[in-house]
């Protein structure tokens, strides 16, 4: 069974339809990109998945590991195993990063019925992950994001990421405006969280995030729907030639 098996999905915002029929199979063990041309429906899809509001579904199906997504609230999609990057994470002064990361892993494991960390045990755990990700512990005083360069925030994500251990990871645009280094510390952290039970979705306008990241499959998204799947030689090939030829399909 697929972990994410989505079907002629259309999708509105602010009135006006993004999404025009996207299909879209994700297996277990898997990584897919999904690349396109700005506005194509890239981040909307991403948005759809994890149940930001504004968002509407008009048509089709998401099934999030045998489960219909759109009878699942934001926590519950979260607690059953689905995790999302921004592309712009957000600040939130007043709150230190470690608080933040305690309540958001204890949440999800009371929504599973699981019981809740210990302060030793979720500190164990964090600085274990924290110091496989070179990330400074002085970093997990700050509150979250607060002064953080780009590189810092996306760290910040890949090790939310990497304690809450979702089933499927979606990445959107998480490459946008990283230096090579904070580049390859986004890919070294999902690289090290690839597992047969786990999937990602990469969604990047570029090539250079998928040097790091080899993915499995590549789609390219065009004007609402996926235009064309294949290897990871795709992703070289908009590389060098762009999207015009697709956007022209898209249109037809």
């Amino acid at each position: 069974m697929a972990l994410l098996d989505i079907k002629n999905l259309h999708v509105e915002v602010d009135g006006k339809e993004i999404l025009k029929g996207l299909d879209l199979t994700v297996d277990a063990g898997k990584v897919h990109a999904i690349m396109g041309p700005n506005g194509s429906g890239k981040s909307t899809l991403a948005h759809v998945l994890a149940g930001k509001d504004g968002y509407q579904p008009t048509a089709g199906e998401v099934r999030f590991n045998g489960r219909n997504i759109f009878d699942m609230q934001p926590d519950e999609r979260a607690a059953a195993g689905l995790f999302l990057a921004f592309q712009y994470p957000l600040e939130i002064p007043g709150v230190a990063t470690m608080t933040f990361l305690r309540t958001a892993l204890n949440a999800q494991r009371k929504k599973r019925g699981e019981a809740e960390l210990s302060t030793p045990e979720f500190l164990k755990r964090v600085r274990d992950v924290a110091g496989k990700l070179g990330i400074d512990q002085e970093m997990l005083r700050r509150a979250v994001n607060v002064g953080f360069s780009g590189g810092e925030k996306k760290r910040n994500e890949i090790l939310q990421m990497a304690l809450l251990e979702p089933r499927l990871a979606v990445l959107d645009e998480t490459d946008s405006g990283l230096d090579i280094d904070a580049l390859k510390i986004v890919a070294d952290g999902v690289n090290r969280l690839r597992s047969p039970q786990r999937a990602f979705v990469v969604i990047t306008h570029y090539q250079r995030l998928l040097a790091y990241i080899v993915p499995d499959v590549v789609h390219v998204l065009s004007g609402g729907r996926i235009v064309k799947t294949g290897g990871k030689e795709l992703a070289l090939e908009l590389e060098a030639r762009g999207y015009a030829e697709y956007q022209e399909e898209a249109a037809a």
